[in-house]
Formats: C-alpha cells, structure tokens, sequence
C-alpha cells in the first residue's frame, strides 16, 4: 500500500508533462516566446515542433522543419521517415537541447550548428544536427535539420526494423485512453509497477532472515532490527532498472521514452536521496552507542544536529539535481536563499554562538555529565548538555542553565578530576609557646603525617612560618592521595584532630584571635609601672 502514492505521483507527472501521450504535445518545457509561428528559434523549439507535426501526420507542416530543397511528395515522404528515425532510434535526451536561440554552440568549429543525438549504424554512428539559417524575407533566423543529417535519414530508415509497441500490444490497450494517456500506460503504472516493487520486497523477507543468520545475529535478540538485503531505497533503484529495459525492449516512441527516461531518472534521484538519509541515521546509531560506551552522553547532541543537517544538504542537492535536470534555472533561487540565510545569521547571532559554544565544549570534551565543576559563581554537578546551553544542579538542589556561549568564555574548575588533595592549614600557636615546645609539636607533627600511607611523603612540610599579629604561625603542606572529596574530607579530619593532640602534648595550645591594650595615667608611663591597668581584650 505504501508504493500507491508514489504511483499517483508518477501519474500525475505523466498528466502534467504529457510526454508519454503519442499524439500530445511535447513531454518538455516549451521553448521561449518567439516570433517565427513554428517556433523554430531554438534546437528544442525545432525537434519538438517537427516531432509533433509529425506525430499529428501534418507533414506539411513538418517539412518546413528541414533544410532542403524537396517539394511535393518526395519531401513529405523524407520528413515521414525523420519523424520513424527519431521516434524508434534517436536516444531520449530532448530535455537537454537548447533552448537558446544561439544553441548550445557543441561544436567549437561550427558555431550555427547544434547536436540533437547521435544514432548507431551497423557501419559507424551519425549524429543527428540542426542548423541555423537565415530563411524569409524578413531575415529571421530559425534552426532546420541540417541537409547531411536528412541525406543519412534513407539509409537510417531501412535499418529501422524493431517491433513497435503499438503493435506488439492488443488496440485495445493502446487505442483506449482515459485522460489522453493509453490504457497499457495505466496499466503499467497501477499494476506493473507496483507488481516489480511488492516483487523485491518479497525477495527481500525471504533473504532476510538468512541474512541474519549468516551474520552476528543469532537467535533470541527481539530487540535487534533486522538486517535488510534488498532495503526499500534499492528496491525503487531496481524499478527504475526496470524501466529503463522496458523502454528498450518495447521500442516505445521517442516521446514516450523521454517521459519513461524522466520518472526513470526521478526515481533514481529519490532513492539515492533516501539511501543516503539512511545511512546518514545507520551513522548516527553507530556513533551514538560508541559515544555512550566512552561515557559521551553530550555527543549525542551534536550526532543529531550533524544528521539533521545532512539530511537537510541531502534533501536540498536532490532537489537541485532534479531543477537541473528539468533545465530549470536556479540561480535565483540560490542568491535568494543566500541572502535570507545571511539575515537568518543576523537575527540568530546569539543562538549561533550557544550552538557553536555548545559544540566547542563537547568536541574539546572540557566537561560532560556528572562533572562536578565551578563556572563563575555557580557551584554544581553538570547534569545535560544541550547545544544551546547547559543544566547544573547546585549545592542547594537547584537547577541552573547556562548559555553555551557564557561557559565558553567563563573560567571553568573541574573539581572531579583532582587526582589527590590539597592539605594545607595554618596552625596558630600562642605566644607563650617556647622554642623548644615550638621543636616538639614540628617533629610531632611531621612525623604523622609521614607514618600515614594517606600523605603523598615527598609534599610534606612542616615549617614555622612567622610571627603573626596574635600568634605563632606554622605552615603544614601535604598531598592526600584519595580520589573522592569525601574521603579527603574524613581523612583531613582524623589528621587534624591527631594535629591538636600533637601540640597538647607539646605542652602548648592554640592561639585565639586576641588584642593587648596598654591604658597609662598621665602624660607618660611605663608597662612596668601600671600593671593593673592592663586589659586584654580577646576578639573571637
């Protein structure tokens, strides 16, 4: 059932291009406007004015298409066998012919003379040529069938000897036609198409499974897809194989071929098209798992973009092929499309630079899920990365979203990477400690830190560093190796405590934030001569 709306595609394509209708008008874009009535100002304008003249049986009309001198009968009958000719033996590429009134200038050497095709002989080829001449009273220039190609077109005809369709077919399916198009054509279309499609699909659930088989999937794996010998993409490639031989084999006329030719050709493009878009999402499933296997959760993001976007060049270069092929100018449509681009980029600029933000931070691979990092002022585990911006949970089990843009340019500190801890605090001792109690509680305190298989032994330092405002400052520098924060922070606590145990023991004690203010009766005095009047002030 999926195959009948591509089947009404093809005909209403047939309806609109009328190139399969033997006695319509031309399957192409019709030439320009000009001023010579037959149309004869360009290559295109000339073979498909002839040929239609010809398949009316308006030779009259068709003579007028070539370059001779013939008259009466013997020039109808000359023009009678051009129309045999092409129709059974000129290859369908009419939709390539110029539609310049120069011609396409194919021959460097001959500038007024234009190739229409070339047909094989049993001896050689010849190439079937118009020619630009000047013919009338009023010197307009019109293009003709050259006087060589017409002398070639009697030894041509005899060698004309292939089954025509019209009668290896019953009348009925070629005389009967619904909507000008012949009974065989709706046939083909409705029945026979579809028939070759539903064909290959049946081919491929048979070879399907023994595919499976003879690859890496065994029994027992409902969740795997199944592996596809004859994909659907292919299928509509052996379709328009298909055509194409029975264009061939049935010797259909030039017009019908060239339509035949043409949904030949679409279906070739649509399924390259899709064959592509598939192995576009086969890519993006292959990487996807990979990405996930290495702990890449933010990859994904970008896989999907980046297939997105091929999809979209995929889709946007078939249609371009299929304009090209139709001869339809797209260089309009191309400026247009590069100018709203450019204002699209302008109006975006923000959105452009978290997307380009975003994917710089998952290429470099700076962070990803789970890091637990400080951008700024926001401390935080990473818990999405998105392309536009990226989501923390804070401290306090909130949730955080900043643009891509801003963690580009932020300064970032990746607490979950530290590969061991720094301990470093300054332990402040009173005053009144000695030098010796000082010598006791360094050699206390370097020695546990180095009996512990925790300390990183080559970092430890344990030195008096100054004399402080209110205390006797020592300086402890050592490296914990653990890897959890929360192991460091066990670990700190246990040597600490061991710390305060030390200097106890050293028969000091820890200094408390503390003021001495000297109060003197008079105009002058001396420490020694007011003791009572000291107060110290202790400032926690």
């Amino acid at each position: 059932m999926r195959f009948f709306p591509l089947a009404g595609v093809v005909l209403c394509t047939i309806s609109w291009a009328q190139v399969g209708v033997p006695a319509a008008a031309p399957a192409l874009p019709q030439p320009e406007p000009s001023t010579d009535p037959l149309g004869r100002t360009t290559p295109r304008g000339t073979v498909l004015g002839f040929l239609t003249a010809a398949r009316k049986g308006d030779y009259e009309t068709a003579k007028r298409y070539l370059n001779t001198t013939l008259s009466g009968p013997r020039a109808d009958s000359l023009a009678q066998k051009l129309s045999v000719v092409l129709d059974r033996r000129l290859p369908a590429r009419l939709n390539e012919l110029s539609i310049r009134p120069e011609g396409s200038q194919y021959f460097p050497d001959k500038l007024d003379t234009d190739l229409v095709g070339t047909i094989s002989t049993q001896d050689s080829t010849v190439d079937i040529v118009v020619q630009r001449v000047d013919r009338g009273k009023t010197g307009a220039i019109i293009w003709l069938f050259s006087k060589a190609t017409l002398d070639a077109i009697p030894a041509l005809y005899e060698e004309v000897n292939l089954v025509s369709v019209d009668t290896a077919l019953p009348a009925f399916l070629t005389e009967t036609k619904i909507a000008q198009i012949p009974l065989f054509v709706w046939l083909f279309v409705l029945v026979g198409m579809p028939a070759i499609y539903l064909l290959t699909g049946l081919v491929d659930r048979l070879l399907s499974p023994l595919a499976d088989r003879a690859l890496h999937r065994p029994r027992g794996q409902p969740d795997s897809k199944r592996v596809h010998v004859i994909p659907r993409p292919v299928r509509l490639l052996l379709l328009a194989l298909a055509i194409h031989w029975m264009a061939a084999s049935l010797n259909l006329s030039l017009l019908s071929r060239q339509f035949w030719s043409s949904v030949a050709s679409v279906l070739t493009l649509a399924a390259c098209v899709w064959l592509v878009l598939l192995l576009n999402a086969w890519g993006e499933t292959v990487a996807r798992r990979r990405f996930e296997q290495r702990g890449g959760q933010g990859s994904v993001a970008i896989l999907r973009m980046l297939r997105r976007t091929l999809d979209l060049l995929a889709l946007f270069g078939g249609g371009l092929i299929l304009l090209s092929f139709f001869k339809v100018n797209v260089t309009a449509a191309l400026a247009g499309l590069g100018v709203g681009g450019i204002a699209i980029a302008l109006a975006a600029q923000k959105t452009l630079e978290n997307v380009i933000g975003g994917i710089s931070i998952i290429a470099d691979r700076v962070v990803h899920v789970g890091t637990f990092l400080k951008i700024g002022d926001t401390v935080g585990t990473i818990e999405d990365i998105g392309l536009r911006s990226t989501r923390i949970r804070t401290m306090d089990r909130s949730v955080v979203s900043i643009p891509n843009g801003q963690i580009s340019n932020e300064r970032l500190e990746d607490m979950s990477c530290r590969d061991k801890f720094w301990l470093h605090p300054i332990l402040s001792l009173r005053y009144e400690t000695t030098a010796g109690q000082m010598r006791t509680a360094l050699g206390s305190i370097r020695r546990l830190l180095l009996e512990d298989a925790r300390v990183e032994h080559g970092s430890v330092r344990v030195r008096f560093l100054r004399f402080g405002s209110f205390s006797l400052d020592v300086e402890v520098f050592a490296y914990i190796v653990v890897s959890d924060f929360a192991v460091f922070l066990e670990t700190q606590e246990e040597l600490l405590l061991r710390m305060m145990d030390a200097i106890q023991a050293a028969g000091t004690r820890m200094a408390l934030p503390s003021q001495r203010t000297y109060v003197a009766q008079g105009s002058a005095y001396q420490e020694s001569e007011v003791p009572e009047v000291v107060k110290i002030r202790n400032q926690l």
